[in-house]
């Protein structure tokens, strides 16, 4: 029989009373486990009709401030942002059947945050970047090919292309975080943290 914590919860939940503390045990179990993007994870966000968005998109970085992730500032996601910066992720993995929601408000990066994470990416992402006017439309493929191969002889020097103004990184402040794992018969685990008005963390148990 598995450990318990004093929640009558499995071990792997520990007694911890920060969830962004449980968040970082679980994503390190995971990067050993996943085989492809551990950090993936599902965004949704809404529009001003209130009209729902998901997709995949990529951890980038976090701590106690936030969830980050980088973006064409003029893309649907960061449009609907925009307007509704109220927004939640969801991380699934399945080797552990592990899951992690995470709802809060999201705001932009700093230029020098945007900046520092935007020099580590490789040549042909920075030129992507400058290429890609995400989610408009293309009239075809080489449309967009060209335009890679224009912005490759202007930026011909692999270590001097300058990040898009139209290209940054938003940061999830989190408000929600609810912890779940899989069982049998469908009786799941599941753990939720709240943030109280005092800044602490709230937790309660839910059921399956």
């Amino acid at each position: 029989m598995n450990q318990k914590n004093s929640l009558g919860l499995d071990i792997c939940f520990g007694n911890l009373e920060n969830p962004i503390d449980l968040f970082k045990e679980w994503f390190n179990k995971a990067k050993n486990t996943e085989i492809n993007d551990p950090n993936a994870l599902a965004l949704s966000t809404a529009d001003e009709k209130g009209i729902p968005s998901v997709r995949m998109v990529l951890l980038k970085d976090y701590n106690q401030s936030g969830f980050v992730f980088y973006t064409n500032i003029d893309s649907k996601k960061s449009k609907d942002i925009k307007v509704n910066p109220n927004a939640s992720m969801c991380f699934h993995w399945k080797s552990l059947l592990r899951q992690i929601r995470i709802t809060g408000e999201i705001s932009k990066v700093s230029d020098k945050v945007a900046d520092d994470y935007y020099k580590t990416r490789d040549y042909g992402s920075r030129i992507g970047a400058w290429a890609s006017k995400q989610s408009t439309i293309l009239k075809s493929r080489d449309e967009l090919y060209n335009l890679i191969e224009k912005y490759k002889k202007k930026y011909p020097d692999e270590d001097n292309v300058p990040r898009p103004e139209y290209w940054s990184g938003w940061n999830l402040n989190p408000k929600e975080f609810e912890f779940w794992l899989g069982k049998e018969n469908r009786i799941h685990q599941r753990l939720k943290y709240t943030k109280l008005n005092n800044g602490n963390w709230g937790k309660t148990l839910l059921s399956p």
